[in-house]
This record gives C-alpha cells, structure tokens and sequence, in this order.
C-alpha cells in the first residue's frame, strides 16, 4: 500500500474528503518525523514505536574497487512492531 492508496483507505473507512484524509496523513507523518528529530519516542499501542537509534561507525569494502573504506556512524530511524500488530 502506498500514500495514496492509504490515504483513499482512510478517506471511505472515516467518511471524509480525500483532501483532508491527505491533510490528516501528512499532518501525522510529520508530526512523527519532528518528534523523531527532537530525539522523542512515539508509541502507538498496539501498532508499534518509532525510535531514533545511532548506528556507530563501521569498516566496509567499496565493491568496484576492493578498497577498505570508513562507513561513517549515523542516527537512523526505528520501528518496533507492537503486540497487537505481531498476532498477524
């Protein structure tokens, strides 16, 4: 499923407009994304919680030429599957 296709989802299970069912999924999209920055949790119960984690430095090889090279760390973006979502 993709945005659009979540977003006509959304817009016939709650009866509203396509336009505020795309309002509605970016509104909340976002507001993840700004928590997740602010180094914040979000947890919906039952869904699952969206982490920001730091991923530390590593060694690797570039694959065209064989050479060792640093892989810088970085913080990434997590998501743990909640109760009710892993019964699937």
């Amino acid at each position: 499923m993709n945005k659009t296709e979540l977003v006509n989802s959304i817009s016939k299970k709650t009866g509203i407009t396509k336009i505020k069912a795309k309002d509605v999924t970016d509104a909340f999209i976002e507001t993840v994304i700004e928590s997740l920055k602010k180094g914040k949790k979000v947890t919906l119960v039952g869904f699952g919680t969206f982490t920001v984690v730091v991923r530390n430095p590593r060694n690797g090889i570039n694959p065209r030429t064989g050479k060792k090279i640093l892989i810088p760390g970085k913080k990434v973006a997590k998501f743990k599957i909640g109760a009710e979502l892993s019964k699937l």
